[in-house]
């Protein structure tokens, strides 16, 4: 890494590797922020919704994940059957809506890890997980007659953890009769087993006869569109204020912790800092609540949001130094 970054320098310049105010940003804030943030806090980029975007298709094997893709494209490009276990490696297809480049990863289907001893599945499996890593957003494909499996729920955590945007779609719908009564079960249970995910976007579509996947399109780019979002930093203090003042910190260890102050230091997923006094003291409790808030008023439903805390620096440290 050290080689290349000489060689970059050597081929562009210093000046124009470094620019020539990115240490007088960095020095006042001591955070990652874009250039147009630190000009103007109150205003962010906009989002650029012609660019690519991976997605990848996942699920239970059989779920619907090639017959999807082949509606997609209008054409028989994947092998689908009734038997499970037809996709054997992560496929990548070009696609394009609404004018929109798409690259449409299909990939094996992911039983229990305790059901799979065949090392082709194992094989499979690592390749789907790879493809669910280099994608941007994930649809996570569930079979609507029986959904919610223990497999379906380990598989939206895991999209979760690995940070990516996630949409869950309710494939097979064309099968269920009384669909308004399924429809409200089916997101009761999505809130309530997915509080990791809150306000995921979950869309009923049917793979077969091709209804609901321009829904499922917008619900993807929606969530790219939040997964990407940057709050400005006056924005988020201001937030950050109001929150503390209705929910104070707990006390810990008899000290009462305070927050300083708060910014984004990363996008895709959103990630948050926030400096305040014993950072290692902050209650799970207290993180959900503010994960919680973040997501109810800056209308960021179903993208995982990181929070890191930090301490801010003590200008007296020296001087406790000194008497030690």
């Amino acid at each position: 890494m050290t080689d290349l970054r000489d060689a970059i320098i050597e081929a562009i310049g210093a000046e124009r590797a470094f620019g020539k105010d990115e240490e007088g940003i960095e020095a006042e804030t001591d955070v990652m922020l874009t250039r147009e943030e630190a000009e103007n806090p109150e205003e962010v980029a906009p989002y650029d919704d012609s660019k690519p975007l991976r997605v990848a298709i996942v699920g239970r094997p059989n779920a619907g994940k090639s017959t999807l893709i082949n509606r997609y494209l209008g054409e028989e490009r994947l092998l689908t059957g009734p038997e499970a276990g037809i996709t054997r490696d992560s496929i990548s297809v070009e696609w394009e809506w609404r004018g929109r480049p798409i690259k449409l990863f299909d990939t094996a289907g992911m039983r229990r890890k305790a059901r799979v001893v065949e090392k082709l599945e194992k094989l499979s499996v690592s390749d789907a997980l790879r493809a669910i890593r280099f994608a941007e957003c994930v649809v996570i494909v569930f079979d609507a007659a029986i959904p919610f499996e223990k497999q379906d729920l380990q598989i939206v955590d895991l999209v979760i953890r690995e940070g990516r945007a996630a949409v869950i779609a309710f494939n097979k719908w064309d099968m269920i009769e009384d669909r308004q009564e399924v429809l409200a079960e089916l997101r009761e249970k999505t809130d309530r087993l997915l509080p990791q995910a809150r306000g995921i976007r979950a869309v009923p579509i049917s793979g077969e006869r091709g209804t609901g996947l321009d829904k499922l399109m917008q619900a993807v780019a929606d969530t790219d569109k939040v997964w990407n979002s940057r709050i400005s930093t006056a924005r988020l203090n201001r937030w950050l204020d109001a929150q503390t003042v209705s929910h104070p910190p707990p006390a810990v260890s008899g000290r009462r912790l305070r927050m300083k102050y708060m910014t984004q230091v990363k996008t895709r997923p959103p990630g948050f800092m926030i400096s305040c006094t014993r950072p290692d003291a902050v209650p799970e409790s207290y993180i959900r609540y503010l994960t919680n808030g973040l997501r109810n008023d800056f209308e960021m439903p179903g993208v995982p949001i990181r929070i890191h805390f930090r301490a801010g620096d003590n200008p007296f440290e020296h001087k406790r130094k000194k008497k030690r």
